[in-house]
Formats: C-alpha cells, sequence, structure tokens
C-alpha cells in the first residue's frame, strides 16, 4: 500500500539508518519496525534476558547470584581498608 507520512526528524534518521543497515526500502524498514513495536507491546517480553515485572515495567532477569545491599557494604568497607 502506499501512502504519505509525516515523520518527526529524528524518527527519520533512524529509519534511515535501518533500512540502509539492513539493505532494504525505508517503506520496508518503516514495517519491519512497526511490527516489531507491535509484537512487543503484545508480548509478555521482547526479549528473553527480560521479564516484566508486577508493576509492568521490564526488567532483566535474574541471570544468578543475588547481590544484596549488605554485600556491597561489605565490599565498600573491605576497599576503604585496601
Amino acid at each position: 500500500m502506499r501512502t504519505s507520512v509525516t515523520l518527526d526528524e529524528d524518527v527519520y534518521q533512524l529509519a534511515t539508518l535501518y533500512a540502509r543497515g539492513r539493505g532494504v526500502t525505508l517503506g520496508a524498514a518503516l514495517s519491519e519496525l512497526a511490527r516489531k513495536g507491535c509484537t512487543a507491546l503484545h508480548s509478555d517480553s521482547p526479549s528473553p534476558r527480560l521479564v516484566r515485572a508486577p508493576n509492568g515495567l521490564l526488567i532483566f532477569a535474574s541471570q544468578g547470584r543475588v547481590i544484596t545491599s549488605e554485600m556491597v557494604k561489605a565490599a565498600l568497607e573491605e576497599d576503604d581498608l585496601g
């Protein structure tokens, strides 16, 4: 489908760079980006590294040991002694 749209300058620049990087037309790039945006809106997580918190924010998924405030405090005190 052919149509005309008005884009903000920053969006146009990003879309143009994206299109060049992918080797596609600006229209194809905009279509691809719009589809990605719609998919991200309707999915629980746009990336396996991200999870949605109970409040709706995306946060990084746990990947190992949790660092507590006590551990940070101990490391800072140890650094001061060094």
